[in-house]
């Protein structure tokens, strides 16, 4: 269904596999919010996952939720308390925002905040729509060399620096890095950025680590039925020594184990992807190694960090977009990364402008 320009075409999906195109009223900003045009969305797993199962862990579609949490737009109106943003202004989207400032937020850790609001997680709406109002303090100014799909592409970006970061990838350091769809390849950015001496990386696709090979892995190695002890000594003989850290970005539980295999003793995994809740992995093998096991949650403080690396070309992820539709075609988008075709697929919500 073609909508109006005025209207406020939104992304909803209503119960698992029920996905449509809505009108819904364009909202109005409050005092610290501002009003956004959306130019920009990136569909991400977690968007299809919701469309697919109605769920996330814990995370339960009960209500219509507006989908899509990876966006960037323009400025149309401001909220009476806003100073730092104008009419006119394009800006990247920062989807998790703080509700109270709570010990998370006071120790600079608020995405941990259990009441933080979440673009597309249940019960909160995302972006994936015409027009959009969200936090001020969470909308970063793009600087006018940024595109505003790169700016869409902060946000898996930030997966990867916030990774990393926990990972503690620094000056010629060994990294493995198990997947290689979007959050395996950011992760490969990442760390060649922060000083990684070698990146190999894993995968079932061959496609998928030609992607990582453009993006700046130095091994690739495909995965077919080995072991999770067979992948980790493949690992090692392409590294030529077992790697310091490792960051799985699956899930998958055998990936898991060969995470644990594969990394040096003395070093760090960290577990990026989810799965089930429930997964059976070489515990002990981690523990008398002293092999850390990390956890991530999203990212934090992470867009003005991104936004200083894509304004200074130091890295480059326009190669992450494969696949373009307007807004219209959002449930053929759907089906496009549901079928796990290309790398990245941006909707484009602003009819007068559909370029990057």
């Amino acid at each position: 269904a073609m909508a109006a320009p005025g209207q406020n075409v939104a992304v909803v999906v209503h119960r698992a596999g029920d996905l449509r195109l809505e009108n819904r009223p364009i909202p109005e900003p409050g005092p610290n919010e501002v009003l956004l045009r959306m130019h920009s969305v990136g569909i991400c797993g977690s968007d299809v996952h919701y469309w697919q199962k109605g769920r996330i862990g814990d995370f339960v579609v009960k209500e219509p939720m507006v989908l899509g949490h990876e966006a960037s737009g323009t400025v149309v109106k401001v909220g009476s308390g806003v100073t730092h943003l104008k009419p006119g202004d394009r800006v990247a989207i920062e989807p998790g925002v703080p509700r109270e400032v709570d010990e998370f937020c006071k120790a600079g850790r608020y995405n941990l905040s259990p009441t933080i609001f979440f673009c597309a997680t249940p019960p909160d709406d995302g972006n994936l729509c015409r027009y959009y109002k969200h936090s001020a303090s969470y909308c970063y100014k793009l600087p006018d060399n940024v595109t505003f799909e790169e700016g869409a592409l902060i946000e898996p970006l930030s997966v990867g620096i916030h990774a990393c970061k926990r990972a503690g990838v620094t000056l010629g350091s060994k990294v493995f890095v198990s997947g290689s769809g979007p959050i395996g390849l950011v992760n490969v950015i990442v760390a060649k950025m922060m000083g990684a001496a070698v990146v190999v990386v894993t995968d079932l696709s061959a496609s998928r680590l030609q992607k990582a090979k453009e993006v700046g892995a130095d091994f690739t190695i495909q995965v077919k039925n080995e072991t999770p002890q067979e992948v980790a000594s493949k690992v090692e003989s392409v590294l030529g020594c077992m790697p310091e850290i490792t960051v799985e970005c699956t899930g998958a539980q055998a990936c898991i184990q060969a995470g644990i295999y594969a990394t040096r003793s003395g070093g760090t995994l960290v577990l990026v992807g989810l799965g089930p809740e429930m997964v059976t992995v070489p515990i002990v093998n981690a523990a008398v190694r002293e092999v850390d096991i990390r956890g991530i949650f999203r990212y934090c403080n992470t867009w003005p960090v991104a936004i200083a690396l894509l304004a200074s070309k130091r890295i480059n992820i326009k190669p992450l977009v494969t696949h373009r539709f307007p807004l219209e075609k959002a449930l053929e988008a759907f089906e496009t990364t549901k079928r796990g075709e290309g790398v990245k697929v941006m909707l484009k919500c602003d009819p007068t402008d559909q370029n990057p």
